[in-house]
């Protein structure tokens, strides 16, 4: 088995109503639940979308830094991610493929370094 990351940052969410988004909730949540009942979801979760929260710990000069804010000035920021443990690419797709359908939006899949099927 080996385990992809299904991500999508937040800038690929575009513009929408607030009741575009609240009929996607449940099409999102009814994907997570069949991945639960197939046994394939590890985590999934989406991030608070106020970048403002976040903070950074950097040892790179010797000492450790505590920086309020992300690391360095970004454009786009993860939004959510999923974590699924399949047997092999094709189903981490088809997978991938019923988030983004049922978000709306993007998503990226990747492959956990050193994860590959066993």
């Amino acid at each position: 088995m080996a385990e992809y990351l299904i991500s999508f940052n937040q800038q690929w969410v575009g513009d929408h109503s607030e009741e575009w988004f609240r009929s996607r909730g449940p099409l999102a949540m009814a994907v997570v639940e069949q991945m639960q009942d197939e046994g394939v979801l590890v985590f999934a979760g989406g991030l608070d979308e106020e970048i403002a929260n976040t903070f950074t710990l950097d040892p790179t000069s010797g000492t450790m830094t505590f920086i309020e804010g992300p690391y360095g000035h970004r454009t786009e920021f993860l939004g959510g991610m999923t974590v699924v443990r399949v047997q092999d690419a094709a189903t981490a797709r088809m997978w991938a493929e019923r988030i983004a359908e049922a978000c709306g939006w993007p998503q990226e899949v990747r492959l956990f370094k050193g994860a590959g099927p066993e």
